[in-house]
């Protein structure tokens, strides 16, 4: 004894209606699941902490009068004063090798001076 679909679809909209679903006899995909969600906006944006005012925000803010101490800044004007008083201008471009990358032999190559010597080196490499 097979009960009509009249009765059944009754079954559902009760059902639906009872439990606070949506009524979808055909099936379709309308996307209510997603949409029942609790939204995840404000958990999200709780879990990150605020953004601090950074130096670069007071910079803008105050424009030049803002000063801050960069070390790395001072020991470089320091070090091309001193090449200043020693009368090697030329030098204070050393400052900007990492000697440290020099000293194991993995730098740059030495620039060659004459055209003699760059010829030496253009034949084909075997």
């Amino acid at each position: 004894m097979a009960v009509l679909r009249s009765r059944i679809l009754d079954l559902m909209k009760v059902q639906c209606r009872i439990f606070s679903h949506t009524f979808n006899p055909e099936g379709l995909r309308l996307g209510n699941k997603v949409l029942r969600q609790r939204l995840k906006g404000p958990a999200l944006a709780a879990y990150y902490p605020r953004k601090m005012a950074t130096f670069k925000d007071l910079q803008k803010a105050y424009g030049d009068s803002f000063e801050t101490y960069n070390e790395e800044e001072e020991e470089r004007l320091e070090m091309l004063k001193m090449y200043a008083e020693l009368g090697l201008e030329d030098l204070g471009l050393i400052l900007t090798i990492d000697f440290s990358i020099k000293a194991r032999g993995k730098g740059a190559p030495k620039k060659k001076r004459t055209a003699a010597e760059s010829k030496k080196f253009k034949g084909k490499k075997r």
